[in-house]
């Protein structure tokens, strides 16, 4: 038996993206024991995985926080004896902490992320437009190298069990005929997020169709009070913002018939629960490695221009100050979609 510790912090969506890959490692071996080091708030992706792996939260903000923190933390983990360290993180507060483990005599590796050909597919000028490696395939990569091969399979972490409706019925009621939408219309930058006046026009669409039950997702004061004003003009729509935890969005997100989402976290956390998704994308592009697990590009709603892609995760400035690859994209486009799959 060895024991594996496998690293990665952040983001939300990214740790999602390692959820088919440690389940896959997992099932081929069966005999080792793997942990996996994260933000705490980040638990609830591992709670369904085969029973050996185990999940550890860091404190990053207080405990863990800084060279002292990273020591402290350490000093916690080295206690394990771990045989191999899998970095799918590669920064500073993960490389360190494999440093400290190469030097006791644990076997590491650490992600390739690929910045160079990613610099290529979004530079402005001469830009290289071809799809780069998956970051699940660069995740698998990390593995290989310590030794691992094993194939890819995964489908839901709910895959064998019953899930517990119960959890969500309070503020979803009961599914009946109707087909459950849920949409996730914002994200971290604004390169990535369909704009709100255009973002209404597809929500109004389903919210007045009496066979769709429409779940609004999202977080934060911001976001709540963009939803509220939008519940009091379509009463039909349900708001799930600040209602549920993440246990509760991902048993809600496995009895959705279609998410719509922004290439965002709710795209890959609706992955993870075999739920099919409409993915709108604007300055970033499929090509960059961050699809959902098992999603369809067919499914992705984008537009060509030359400019696209600009910014792998959608934070730089658009340099025409227009935002065509979001504009340009019409209610239409995305409605139809979404009906494509619903109906």
């Amino acid at each position: 038996m060895s024991r594996i510790l496998i690293i990665r912090f952040s983001a939300l969506g990214d740790v999602a993206m390692t959820v088919p890959v440690i389940y896959s490692l997992a099932k081929a071996f069966p005999m080792h024991e793997i942990t996996v080091l994260s933000r705490e708030s980040f638990k609830p992706l591992f709670d369904k995985l085969p029973s050996n792996v185990r999940f550890i939260g860091a404190d990053l903000s207080t405990k863990h926080r800084g060279l002292g923190g990273l020591n402290v933390l350490y000093k916690e983990l080295k206690t394990e004896k771990y045989d191999y360290i899998a970095d799918l993180h590669s920064v500073l507060r993960s490389r360190y902490l494999c440093l400290r483990f190469k030097l006791a005599g644990a076997a590491t590796a650490s992600i390739r992320k690929g910045r160079n050909e990613k610099k290529q597919l979004t530079r402005k000028n001469n830009k290289i437009f071809a799809s780069l490696k998956s970051g699940f395939a660069r995740y698998y990569d990390v593995f290989e190298r310590l030794g691992f091969r094993f194939d890819l399979r995964f489908n839901s972490i709910f895959e064998n069990e019953q899930v517990n409706l119960s959890e969500i019925t309070t503020h979803t009621g009961e599914k009946t005929d109707e087909k459950w939408l849920g949409i996730a219309p914002f994200a971290k930058h604004k390169g990535k997020i369909y704009p709100l006046e255009l973002q209404e026009k597809v929500i109004e669409h389903f919210a007045n169709n009496q066979r769709v039950k429409v779940f609004l997702f999202g977080g934060g004061e911001y976001e709540k009070k963009i939803i509220d004003d939008w519940k009091k003009k379509y009463s039909a729509i349900v708001s799930m913002a600040g209602k549920l935890n993440m246990s509760q969005e991902l048993v809600l997100m496995s009895q959705l018939d279609v998410m719509y989402s922004m290439d965002s976290a709710n795209m890959h956390l609706a992955s993870l629960v075999d739920t099919k998704v409409v993915s709108l994308w604007g300055a970033t592009h499929p090509y960059a490695g961050f699809m959902g697990w098992n999603q369809s590009t067919d499914n992705a709603v984008q537009i060509d221009l030359p400019c696209r892609p600009c910014s792998v995760y959608g934070q730089k400035p658009c340099f025409r100050k227009d935002y065509a690859c979001l504009y340009q994209i019409t209610p239409k486009q995305i409605i139809q979609q979404i009906e494509n799959i619903l109906f």
